[in-house]
């Protein structure tokens, strides 16, 4: 049975790798009060297949990603763009199995490829970036750029939530 969700905020990350951590931060954040109803939160970590699970799950009108990005922009940066999704259908079989051949260490952008492909991602999704440049440093915790960003990724993911009718102003 398929349950319906009117918006899916998924918070990508390994907190493992320094600025890469901004995701679950930010999830953290936004579960620290109460999500209203038709918002499911999910840390969803490194492995970007719990999104695809979650979406064929339940019936979501909007997804917001939430994750690190490299924009060339001042650190701290919070930024929204629609996401430039690969439609594995238009592929050869060969390029779909290179394409497809991890879904346990998944990026946002091969999640989203997979939940194009299976019919089951919102028509409305949004990456909500936060510009962080120390990702790849073995090391538990935020830069102090990364950190002040994310009660405003908090507060543009509550911004578009409501933008979008999702919860009430």
């Amino acid at each position: 049975m398929v349950a319906a969700v009117n918006a899916v905020v998924a918070c990508f990350g390994n907190v493992l790798r320094a600025d890469d951590g901004v995701g679950p931060a930010v999830a953290q954040s936004l579960l620290a009060e109460p999500v209203p109803d038709g918002v499911r939160v999910l840390e969803v970590g490194i492995g970007g297949i719990h999104l695809v699970q979650e979406l064929m799950r339940v019936a979501a009108d909007v997804l917001l990603v939430v994750d690190a990005v490299d924009l060339g922009r001042p650190p701290g940066s919070v930024v929204v763009q629609r996401p430039d999704i690969l439609d594995v259908r238009t592929l050869s079989v060969d390029r779909r199995r290179d394409e497809l051949a991890d879904m346990h260490l998944a990026t946002p952008a091969r999640a989203l490829m997979v939940a194009l492909g299976l019919g089951v991602l919102p028509v409305t999704t949004l990456v909500v970036g936060v510009q962080t440049t120390d990702t790849e440093e073995p090391r538990y915790g935020l830069s102090a750029a990364a950190l002040a960003a994310v009660p405003v990724a908090v507060r543009e993911v509550r911004r578009l939530l409501i933008l979008h009718e999702v919860v009430s102003s």
